[in-house]
């Protein structure tokens, strides 16, 4: 088949379309709705213990549809394609959702009732614009070296996403900078102006990507095998690489979990309510995760994968050591000195981690060829969609874990006094500047103990959780760079017998 290029139009229109998903959807909803509940809902600890299980419920429900939903679009057929009715359907209950969300004016049960719904809603319908969106990238063009350039844009654009949305949701929902002049209306107004963006975004993609009808030919003669809950949990049984990989994976999505979202909350009870500090934190963090991503290729071709991960794990065991001990040694009244030094810290587990999850990529990747060496089955669908899974497990065990700290140390109590001191204001009851010295009052009633005690626990639990994950890599993964060379040779060997 003739290779047709990737059109810049092309190229563009899909790309840019990510931008308004990560700001709006796997930005705002999934990484910061539960800060959104803390600081403006009136919850009891009953009640917020249910919102976890919702969490969870919610997210094993999500994990399961993947398959399902990757079924779903492999036999859609309309005079639209196959991939974009499903990005218009999905974006369109997406945005819906998150507005609603971010809006709503519910307090206890009803709204706990109300989260339910809307949380499972929305991993269904964004579960359909993101295997639709994502699927269409190999329709597009079937030269290597253009779909490396289209996912690396992509990847560019989803990182300018993540970026945009930890700068503009840190400093206009809290503070002085607050929209609106609270963080209740900050939020609603960031949800709204995201959706947007969203919207408009994704809609480059839909009205300006055109598929490579070549590509889609084939892939309409190309047979299929169906993925399934049951498909993954036969190929881990049979494939223990792709098991211990995934458990890796596990660890890793709860170990970032508690090391950048919780970490927020940390410093605003060390620091002040104010979204500065936490925007230094993030975006520090960011800019060493992105010189990862630019950097691994050369790196994977002059050091090992087994040197790497022991470099990895050493940078993030140091980086959590030393924002233990520069949160428990350096006075919170340094202020700016402080935020800096913590900053400066979470370098190191940024770039760790982020070596750590580029190599569990490859890892699975190269579970193919050892699941075709193993039962002559390369099963490439079933193997690429283990990493969404696990995915989602091990970020519903972190986000379960992160309540569960949040409410064992005494955290969540705090929050209901500000959550209560905002709505105030939102309405109009209470003045900006009472406001503010309400909520600093509140912090520092928040005893030194139970901070640190905050502190010890989101660097103590990732620290020993990427300690384990080495140990488990050291001795249980054993496919290197050496033995896949030999299990890619013997492949080509059985393939050239059998023809």
């Amino acid at each position: 088949m003739k290779e047709n290029k990737l059109s810049k139009g092309n190229l563009w229109a899909f790309a840019l379309g990510t931008v308004g998903r990560d700001m709006a959807a796997a930005g705002l909803f999934l990484n910061y709705l539960i800060t959104y509940v803390m600081l403006t809902k009136q919850l009891s600890v009953q009640e917020f213990f249910v919102i976890s299980i919702v969490f969870v419920v919610a997210r094993i429900i999500d994990a399961i549809l993947d398959p399902i939903m990757g079924n779903i679009l492999d036999a859609t057929h309309t005079r639209f394609g196959k991939f974009k009715p499903w990005i218009v359907i999905g974006v369109l209950g997406t945005a819906v959702i998150v507005v609603i969300s971010f809006t709503n004016t519910l307090q206890g049960w009803p709204y706990i009732v109300a989260f339910g719904i809307l949380y499972l809603l929305f991993n269904i319908f964004f579960t359909m614009n993101d295997i639709a969106y994502w699927g269409m990238l190999p329709a597009l063009s079937s030269n290597a070296d253009d779909r490396n350039a289209l996912t690396s844009l992509t990847s560019l654009m989803a990182g300018i996403g993540a970026f945009l949305t930890n700068t503009l949701v840190q400093y206009f929902t809290v503070g002085d900078h607050a929209l609106g002049g609270s963080t209740v209306s900050g939020y609603a107004w960031i949800a709204i102006i995201f959706t947007g963006l969203m919207l408009f975004t994704q809609g480059l993609t839909v009205f300006g990507v055109h598929e490579d009808p070549a590509v889609i030919a084939q892939q309409e003669n190309t047979p299929r095998v169906k993925v399934s809950f049951r498909a993954i949990m036969a190929v881990l049984k049979k494939n223990d690489q792709v098991l211990w990989n995934a458990l890796l994976l596990f660890i890793y999505m709860i170990v970032t979990t508690l090391s950048t979202t919780v970490f927020n909350f940390y410093l605003i009870f060390s620091l002040g309510y104010s979204g500065s500090w936490n925007i230094i934190f993030i975006l520090l963090g960011q800019a060493a995760g992105v010189v990862v991503f630019t950097t691994f290729s050369s790196l994977s071709k002059r050091f090992s994968r087994m040197t790497l991960i022991r470099a990895a794990t050493i940078m993030a065991v140091i980086g959590y050591a030393l924002l233990l001990a520069v949160g428990l040694l350096v006075p919170d009244n340094w202020g700016a000195g402080k935020a800096w030094l913590l900053s400066a810290a979470n370098i190191l587990p940024s770039v760790g981690n982020g070596i750590y999850y580029l190599i569990l990529i490859i890892n699975i990747a190269n579970a193919v060829e050892y699941n075709e060496y193993l039962t002559g089955q390369r099963n490439e669908g079933i193997i690429f969609s283990v990493r969404p899974f696990v995915t989602k497990l091990g970020m519903a065990a972190g986000q379960f874990l992160a309540i569960v700290i949040y409410a064992g140390v005494g955290i969540f109590a705090a929050t209901q006094h500000i959550s209560t001191l905002e709505r105030d204001a939102q309405r109009g009851t209470l003045s900006a500047v009472a406001k503010k010295s309400a909520v600093e009052q509140v912090i520092h009633n928040v005893p030194l103990n139970r901070t640190e005690l905050l502190l010890g626990l989101i660097t103590l639990i990732p620290l020993i959780g990427i300690v384990l994950a080495y140990w488990v890599y050291r001795h249980k993964l054993t496919i290197d760079e050496t033995s896949y060379a030999n299990i890619v040779a013997t492949l080509k060997k059985r393939r050239g017998e059998a023809k």
